[in-house]
């Protein structure tokens, strides 16, 4: 019986797990994987799941999904939107939506998994797939890693894997070279002296301290990085106090850097800590900030060769214009540790997820920005087709690009 795809993505969507919890999605897959017939390991990396079709001799082809979820109320008023809660690192309930659609990732991985099998006449080699947890938290590869899914599983000629992403839904979107920027995830705590609100002279206010350091943040890349050059610096958390008539002690806040490389990634790193110390010694404080590394994720990178052929692959099969060069993109991946730590090629791929004449209007309008919701957004909801289909083709069509031939 064949698996009902979009059956299996509504009911992801309903129900979206946090990153290393994703328990439940990979009971839905293992499920599915046991159904087709593909031998495969649970809980590698904690909850990530390898499976493996062998079919005679041949290249060694990777196909990678992610699946995990964000902590994001969901507003896109669908009939299956998610009302999951969870609990995130620190303890706290919140809501958990799939907004940068993994769901979707999933779903496709495991269509162009049935059709693969359903062609094992057609092709021949070993197909390697890495359903992964904790992308979100640039975690999930070095954990499968840890675990051994390098040294377990045969090693890889290539690596392939795509993202949906508020392209026209039909696209396909890819570039060799720098596809996805590096980043660091930062945790800033500023220490000051807390005291009661009525005597802010008698205290060290970190949240007047938090204030500044964000505004001065924002001229590094504004004022310190050349125009032509690519940089990111986003403060996207603050947390301080617990009372209105209470100065607390210190303030945090979370960090998010992007750049193109390490050049790059060291100039920006050298000049947040100097911003950071340099504000907090300006308010006073007596007790030097503290800079503490989250997450370091290197730039995603797709081999010029193995790209030109995929490329290619993708033009034969969707048309000249389905293929597009989106330019690099300032969001990051954890995906090319697996190529990275097996040397092998990487080609990662974005493909469109939105309504094509939606994104038509928004584009003669110039309201894309305004108008067509990002990964990441409330609002974000891949169309379920041709979406779904799309991204099938696209897996089957690269890993086959790979694959040897059963008739040559």
């Amino acid at each position: 019986m064949a698996l009902d795809l979009e059956a299996i993505y509504v009911d992801l969507h309903r129900h979206p797990e946090l990153s290393f919890q994703e328990t439940r999605t990979a009971g839905v897959i293992a499920q599915r994987l046991g159904e087709l017939g593909i031998e495969f390991e649970e809980g590698v990396g904690r909850t990530g799941i390898a499976a493996v079709i062998r079919n005679g001799t041949g290249p060694v082809v990777w196909l990678r999904a992610d699946m995990d979820a964000l902590p994001v109320p969901e507003q896109t008023g669908l009939d299956y939107a998610s009302t999951a809660r969870g609990t995130d690192p620190a303890g706290n309930e919140v809501p958990v939506m799939h907004a940068c659609g993994h769901d979707m990732h999933v779903t496709a991985m495991l269509g162009a998994l049935e059709r693969l099998v359903a062609t094992k006449d057609e092709w021949t080699g070993t197909i390697v797939t890495v359903f992964q947890p904790a992308e979100e938290y640039g975690a999930g590869a070095q954990a499968m890693i840890a675990d051994g899914v390098l040294d377990r599983f045969p090693t890889p000629d290539v690596v392939l894997g795509q993202h949906v992403t508020p392209l026209p839904s039909g696209t396909v979107g890819v570039r060799p070279g720098t596809q996805m920027a590096a980043s660091d995830g930062l945790t800033v705590t500023l220490f000051g002296r807390g005291g009661h609100g009525s005597r802010p002279h008698s205290t060290i206010d970190p949240i007047v301290m938090a204030a500044a350091t964000i505004m001065r943040l924002q001229t590094v890349v504004s004022r310190e990085i050349d125009p032509r050059d690519v940089a990111v610096v986003t403060v996207g958390s603050i947390h301080a106090g617990l009372k209105n008539n209470i100065i607390p002690a210190e303030a945090k806040l979370e960090l998010s850097l992007r750049y193109p490389d390490e050049t790059a990634r060291e100039r920006v790193l050298e000049k947040v800590e100097r911003v950071v110390r340099a504000e907090a010694a300006a308010s006073g404080a007596v007790k030097q900030p503290t800079i503490v590394t989250d997450h370091t994720l290197p730039p995603t990178i797709n081999d010029v060769d193995a790209t030109a052929r995929i490329t290619a692959a993708f033009r034969r099969e969707f048309g000249e214009g389905a293929v597009v060069d989106p330019g690099m993109f300032t969001g990051s991946e954890d995906v090319s540790w697996f190529a990275r730590e097996s040397g092998a090629p990487l080609v990662y791929w974005f493909w469109g997820g939105v309504d094509p004449q939606k994104y038509a209007d928004a584009a003669a309008a110039g309201t894309i920005e305004r108008d067509i919701p990002t990964n990441h957004s409330p609002f974000f909801a891949p169309v379920l087709q041709p979406t779904l289909n799309r991204g099938v083709e696209n897996l089957v069509v690269a890993a086959r690009e790979f694959l040897a031939d059963a008739s040559a």
